[in-house]
């Protein structure tokens, strides 16, 4: 089934609204970054040279699979290849690309970022740093693509972050999640060195999340209700 152009009005608005939420955020700076989701065999993604906190919808671009421009005014982004890459290798609903402070002075300086929190283990746990290579390049997103197997997370050295999901919600609530773990290993590292979970730990955490059903709400059970 293909997904009309008409039919990603809806989509368009909603990278423009993410758009306008990292800027507010602090993750997003000038036209430095990109956002795209995807819907069936068609990707909207931002312009190139758009201030993204003022973004509208009419400066997201909507592309087929290939980068095919199939409505919208404006060149899609320059990391088009590495929107599209994700999506291909992945199989995402929705990719982020950001330049947030904190995210991009730990891809300055380390290899990887280690599970510091046990919330990284959303992201898939230790986040890697991609080799630097120019912006916009295949080379750029081959190192990133390999950084993303997986994990929803990547930073990308001397540049910034990526992260991806099944909805665009989701991976902007990655890109805030991975944005906050870097500044909280910062401020450790600032004290000493960081410690990391270890392979136990982490498992510890798993099993716990999914025997409580972490992260959702429940409601108090009947007979609890009762002896209110």
């Amino acid at each position: 089934m293909t997904a009309s152009s008409s039919a990603l009005s809806q989509e368009r608005t909603a990278v423009a609204d993410v758009c306008r939420r990292l800027g507010a955020e602090g993750l997003l700076i000038g036209t430095a970054g990109n956002v795209s989701v995807r819907v069936e065999d068609r990707v909207a993604i931002t312009a190139t040279g758009a201030v993204l906190a003022d973004l509208t919808p009419e400066q997201v671009t909507v592309v087929d699979l290939e980068g095919k421009i199939v409505a919208g005014a404006f060149e899609p982004t320059s990391e088009l290849d590495l929107h599209l890459g994700v999506y291909r290798r992945h199989g995402t609903g929705a990719v982020v690309h950001t330049h947030a402070p904190n995210a991009t002075a730990v891809s300055c300086v380390l290899d990887e970022l280690p599970c510091i929190h046990y919330q990284l283990l959303a992201l898939g746990g230790t986040i890697r740093v991609a080799p630097y290579a120019t912006f916009g390049t295949p080379e750029l997103a081959e190192s990133v693509l390999t950084a993303l197997d997986g994990r929803s997370a990547a930073l990308m050295a001397n540049h910034g972050a990526v992260t991806h999901a099944t909805t665009l919600d989701k991976a902007v609530e990655h890109a805030l999640l991975l944005e906050w773990a870097c500044g909280v290993y910062q401020r450790a590292a600032s004290m000493g060195r960081p410690r990391a979970l270890d392979e136990q730990q982490q498992l510890a955490v798993i099993e716990a999340a999914i025997a409580r059903n972490y992260g959702t709400t429940r409601p108090v059970p009947p007979a609890q209700e009762e002896n209110r």
